[in-house]
């Protein structure tokens, strides 16, 4: 199974364009067996995305070409044998106190990850969505 992380700038950021995103990466993410999460802020977003291979291919070259995103960066392309988000289609990050501010992006900081950053920052993001969702 095929993991990637890519990073991109929203080209116009809304509520309601990310909610419309959101719906629509669900139901196909579903219908290809794609799982993952995305942080998105004004300034940023950030996706790990899972799955099939020749699925992630075919999703990541519709991001590169969607019009919404703007300087689409891939920061890892990796086989994996275990998902880190197989119970959610698309799981939008609702910490992004987890990620870094708007000067730290602007100063390099993504790029200046490494992968085993990258996956350790989205492998909280899931543990504090598997723990939101089994509170009482």
């Amino acid at each position: 199974m095929k993991q990637l992380i890519y990073r991109s700038q929203p080209f116009v950021f809304d509520r309601a364009m990310l909610a419309g995103i959101l719906v629509q990466a669900r139901r196909n993410n579903q219908r290809d067996d794609i799982t993952g999460a995305l942080i998105c802020r004004q300034d940023l977003y950030l996706q790990l995305i899972e799955g099939p291979e020749a699925a992630i291919d075919a999703v990541y070259a519709k991001i590169t070409a969607d019009h919404r995103h703007d300087s689409v960066h891939l920061l890892l392309a990796d086989t994996v044998e275990e998902r880190m988000f197989p119970e959610w289609a698309m799981l939008d990050d609702e910490m992004p106190s987890l990620t870094w501010s708007p000067a730290a992006i602007q100063a390099g900081a993504i790029e200046a990850s490494t992968p085993a950053d990258l996956k350790a920052m989205f492998a909280q993001i899931a543990a504090n969505a598997r723990s939101r969702s089994a509170a009482p």
